[in-house]
């Protein structure tokens, strides 16, 4: 099933192990891909000396990674392949003490604070781009944390599970047989899900660690990662603390407009500005949420969940944007259940269905250009008389046979059956009249939000809750500058977004200079 190439890489990347690990196969031998995944994992076992294969019977596929003997508490139910192929082999690292994403000891006292029994499950698509962030974030804690255990579902395999479910959106993370999350998320945002349901009493209040540093970067988005090199450029020493590093970038497939990069993906490209920043020194705080902050004086304050606290005389906000939602009741609600934000992530469930995008911007209309190549029919809706997108992207939608484009229309209402969405209802602007779509999915294009809300009230902002700053990424508090999607800054744009926080960072440099 691997090709030469891979298996040689397999060689490479698992010749290093330091423990004994056992792919423990619990095995339906009548299943009909049975023999199929077995050589998928003898395969995967021949690339080390230190990985060997167990068979027992069981209902139907299973794989239980066993380091020394030892469950990990780590599992795959179906073939970690595809974009999961990556979780199999991060776990395996991981296991050994070798992963890159590894949790610092902050995290993982959070992680072990956790109270169990744990048992988690997430059901995922392997064409999924979002689903393997959260199945290895999970194998992490189920790594720190003897109480909780971690089971990646391919859902294709396992479709009456996910029909009984009512699973519409991967991936889906059920916590001991109840649901608990839906779509992407990062080791910090999923622990912080589970801190609701089993963490322990007052652990998340009070600072308990300090860090001093010159400057502190929040936010490891493209303006934050460039802000920090900068910062280090100049010999200071940087803190970025952040979400994830790569922020919204990580969510981007195709990336096309990068000058001089003529193509990268989201992905690849957060992965090389984490690379950037640890060649220059910079200390990554990741899957960390900014909780509370005090901006006035001369040393400034970020606060942490975790109890985490960053001390500096200057700080630069690049905190970025996220997807901006419809604002109507039951929203939240139906978002995985009918409202998705993701087409590349949740299309695949809408195959011959009928679904509409909301949004008539470039990534709206980029949206319903793919998903029309796997839905029976596609609706693009736009507020305003025309769409915004590319030239080219509308001739593309206009093409399409099974493409309907409506202008001038207000969606008023999410329709539902009380458990899933089933419609919207739509207000034509020019004539006042209200018409019913019936759907199976939407899908949310409608441009972006500041992610401002715990600076509100220490910097000034605009009504639209972007932090207002001048030609040079000033803030008017001195000592904070601001750089990016979360500014006033005009045109969102990953190019944008670096040329600012490189500002932000040498006018905060410049101003340390001349005010000591």
């Amino acid at each position: 099933m691997l090709d030469t190439k891979i298996k040689q890489q397999l060689k490479d990347v698992l010749g290093n192990l330091s423990s004994s690990f056992t792919l423990l196969v619990r095995r339906n031998a009548q299943y009909e891909r049975s023999a199929e995944f077995s050589e998928f994992v003898e395969e995967v076992a021949a690339c080390s000396s230190r990985l060997s294969t167990v068979y027992e019977d069981g209902p139907d596929f299973r794989i239980l990674l066993l380091r020394d003997g030892t469950d990990t508490g780590i599992s795959f139910r179906g073939l970690p392949n595809g974009h999961e192929f990556t979780s199999l082999l991060l776990a395996l690292l991981n296991a050994d003490g070798k992963g890159r994403n590894l949790p610092d000891e902050a995290l993982s006292a959070r992680i072990r604070a956790l109270r169990g029994p744990l048992k988690l499950t997430t059901y995922v698509s392997l064409t999924c781009t979002n689903c393997p962030d959260v199945v290895q974030a999970l194998n992490v804690m189920a790594l720190c944390n003897d109480r909780l255990t971690h089971e990646m579902v391919d859902g294709g395999l396992f479709q009456e599970e996910v029909t009984r479910l009512g699973i519409q959106s991967v991936p889906s993370v059920y916590l001991n047989g109840e649901l608990l999350h839906i779509g992407r998320g990062s080791l910090g945002s999923l622990l912080e899900e589970l801190e609701e349901k089993a963490g322990p009493d007052g652990a998340t209040q009070v600072a308990q660690v300090e860090h001093a540093f010159d400057v502190v970067v929040v936010g490891g988005g493209p303006a934050g990662a460039a802000a920090a090199v900068y910062s280090a450029r100049k010999g200071l020493k940087v803190a970025v603390v952040a979400e994830r590093i790569g922020g919204q970038v990580n969510d981007t497939t195709d990336i096309a407009n990068l000058i001089a990069t003529p193509h990268t993906t989201g992905t690849r490209l957060a992965s090389d500005l984490r690379t950037h920043l640890e060649e220059y020194g910079v200390e990554i705080f990741d899957n960390r949420k900014v909780t509370a902050v005090d901006l006035q004086g001369r040393e400034k304050r970020i606060d942490t969940r975790g109890g985490e606290r960053f001390v500096a005389p200057a700080v630069i906000i690049a905190t970025g944007a996220t997807w901006r939602r419809l604002g109507l009741p039951k929203e939240e609600q139906y978002i995985g259940r009918g409202i998705h934000f993701c087409p590349h992530c949740d299309g695949p469930f809408y195959k011959d269905k009928e679904v509409a995008v909301i949004g008539g911007g470039n990534s709206g209309v980029e949206a319903a250009i793919d998903l029309a190549g796997i839905c029976r029919r596609v609706t693009l809706l736009e507020f305003g008389e025309k769409l915004k997108a590319d030239e080219v992207l509308q001739q593309k939608a206009r093409s399409l046979g099974n493409m309907r484009i409506l202008t001038m229309a207000q969606t008023t209402e999410l329709l539902d059956d009380g458990q899933h969405l089933t419609g919207l209802k739509v207000k034509d602007r020019q004539t006042e009249e209200v018409s019913v779509l019936h759907l199976d999915g939407v899908f949310v294009q409608i441009g972006l939000m500041p992610n401002s809300a715990v600076f509100k009230g220490a910097v000034p902002m605009t009504p639209r809750n972007e932090v207002i700053i001048d030609a040079a990424a000033r803030t008017a508090v001195p000592g904070v500058y601001a750089a990016g999607d979360v500014t006033t800054v005009p045109y969102k744009q990953i190019t944008i977004a670096m040329g600012e926080g490189a500002k932000a960072a040498l006018s905060a440099f410049d101003d340390r200079i001349k005010w000591g």
